[in-house]
């Protein structure tokens, strides 16, 4: 099978590192805090929404942006790319024009909440903290809509918190190598759906992608290929800070991932006496034959997608003298509090081996004041040290024991992230007819099948607490642009996004399917007005403006 990725104190340690709109036909929901309130089109769903009794705020070039300037100036940008106003070109202190108030107030809530109010006089959004007044000022901008010829903001009131601490989505940078520019592009779309973590995958068997003084024919041999012999390419040590500076300007928090014990053909690139021979199983002859390429070799760039046939030498210690190196020098670079070691698909090394190494490995990156993550196999380890975070990538309904494998991290008194590859990897088909992307998580994966789910049922005796939160990935074997991450992820990582952040399933009127898609489909003007290419799924009825 192919697999492409794939308590309160952790949470806390990311909190530390680091949309309301027009009404939507034929759709109402009960209401959250009194007076009946008709669906909007906020995505994630907010905690809780109360219809206001005045009339909409009207928004024109009038309007004063006051207080907080980072604040400020998101909205300023989303807002005119949204209705082309210069908001404040006609304001004046002695008008008697609305005023929108943006504002944090660490007494106001939990970390990353916010409230939003709105009536014909005025918006206020403030912020517990200042995630949480960028979040509301997400919403604010979903907000907008036509009312004949002008703009508007409808009359609400909302009080909104993440449910999960952690709200990840993950960018495969190895299989096709992605620029600096499109990373930050991602890191803006996942920002505007409340997503706080930016995972890339940093290593494959295709390609070494992060420039290390320590190792520097990494990147000097490992690098220059992709799938497909597409270009590859590397972040350089400025590159990388430039990445991480501007995911925290977006509060979003960098977990970098080297991929480790198997997964490492392209480690034997640079370093041919750390690496064992391929291993060469049915299932790779199989994916070869199925997609293409040649077999892998020792010593060649590897250009396909099968895996599991790489590994690392277990009882050599100049891998962990490797390994030392590599997460060393990587957790030096990365300020945030996760090091991801990978862990998965090493079906060329033996399971006391596996063990081995994931046990050392795990160690050395807590050793250096880091958390460790790794997928969901690591728990097979029955020393795997006891901080380390699980991320789980299996199926909504586990498979050949992958649950017990997950539960593991949870005994060893940490958590798990969940990314259920049959509904949010988001590098899946939509439908057989797709051009981008594969099929072998359960077949393709529509947007209905990407939103009906639920955390806390994945897993049985997995529970909210448990659960550090939901990372929604994307593996880029099909993937060469930005347009085509935009194909693949949008509307889907959407879907993600209020399993992340909203009350869960049933907690709230608004999480239902019927609900998700009346209130993205009112998001592709926004969207549109972004840039964002997003896949026009019949799923979802669209609104033109």
């Amino acid at each position: 099978m192919i697999r492409h990725r794939g308590r309160t104190a952790l949470a806390l340690a990311l909190a530390l590192s680091l949309a309301l709109g027009p009404t939507l036909a034929g759709c109402t929901s009960a209401p959250q805090n009194g007076g009946t309130v008709r669906q909007l089109s906020v995505v994630p769903a907010p905690a809780s929404v109360t219809a206001g009794e005045s009339a909409a705020f009207p928004l024109d070039a009038r309007v004063r942006i006051e207080g907080d300037a980072d604040a400020a100036a998101a909205l300023t940008a989303l807002l005119e790319a949204r209705t082309g106003l210069e908001l404040g070109a006609s304001a004046s202190e002695d008008d008697d024009t609305g005023v929108v108030r943006l504002d944090v107030d660490k007494s106001s809530g939990g970390a990353e909440s916010y409230r939003l109010t709105a009536d014909e006089a005025s918006v206020i959004v403030t912020g517990a903290d200042a995630a949480g007044l960028f979040y509301g000022v997400q919403t604010l901008a979903q907000l907008v809509d036509r009312d004949g010829d002008r703009w508007v903001v409808p009359a609400v009131e909302i009080a909104d918190a993440p449910r999960f601490a952690y709200r990840g989505v993950m960018l495969d940078v190895a299989r096709h190598f992605h620029p600096v520019e499109t990373v930050k592009g991602y890191i803006d779309r996942a920002a505007g759906l409340k997503f706080n973590v930016l995972h890339l995958h940093l290593s494959d068997d295709q390609g070494w992608r992060i420039q290390l003084t320590s190792r520097p024919e990494l990147t000097e041999r490992a690098s220059a290929t992709s799938v497909g012999g597409d270009a590859g390419g590397f972040y350089t040590k400025d590159d990388y800070r430039e990445i991480v500076e501007y995911a925290a300007s977006r509060h979003m928090t960098l977990v970098p991932e080297i991929d480790m014990p198997g997964h490492t053909h392209a480690v034997g690139l640079a370093y041919p006496e750390l690496v064992e021979e391929p291993v060469i199983t049915d299932a790779v002859r199989a994916t070869i034959e199925a997609f293409g390429g040649d077999l892998p070799a020792a010593g060649v760039p590897y250009e396909g997608i099968a895996v599991g046939f790489s590994s690392l030498r277990i009882h050599d210690e100049a891998t962990y003298d490797f390994v030392a190196d590599v997460f060393g020098e990587l957790a030096a670079m990365t300020p945030g509090p996760y090091l991801h070691f990978g862990g998965d698909e090493a079906h060329g090394t033996a399971d006391d081996d596996f063990a081995e190494f994931v046990e050392r490995t795990s160690r050395l990156i807590s050793d250096l004041d880091k958390i460790p993550v790794a997928w969901h196999e690591a728990g097979s380890a029955p020393d795997l040290c006891d901080d380390t975070i699980g991320q789980y990538w299996g199926f909504v309904q586990p498979t050949e024991g992958m649950d017990d494998k997950a539960r593991a991290f949870v005994k060893l008194g940490s958590q798990i992230i969940l990314s259920p590859a049959d509904a949010v990897y988001l590098d899946m088909k939509y439908d057989k007819s797709t051009t981008l992307g594969l099929s072998w998580a359960n077949g393709p994966t529509s947007v209905q099948r990407a939103y009906s789910w639920e955390p806390s049922d994945v897993i049985d005796g997995i529970e909210d607490d448990d659960i550090l939160g939901v990372e929604a990935p994307l593996w880029t074997e099909t993937v060469r642009s930005a347009d085509d991450i935009d194909h693949l992820a949008f509307p889907r990582i959407a879907a993600a996004a209020e399993a992340a952040w909203s009350p869960a399933t049933g907690a709230s009127e608004l999480r239902t399917w019927e609900s998700f898609r009346e209130r993205v489909g009112a998001l592709g003007p926004l969207w549109t007005s972004l840039g964002i290419a997003y896949h026009p799924s019949d799923e979802i009825p669209w609104t033109s403006e």
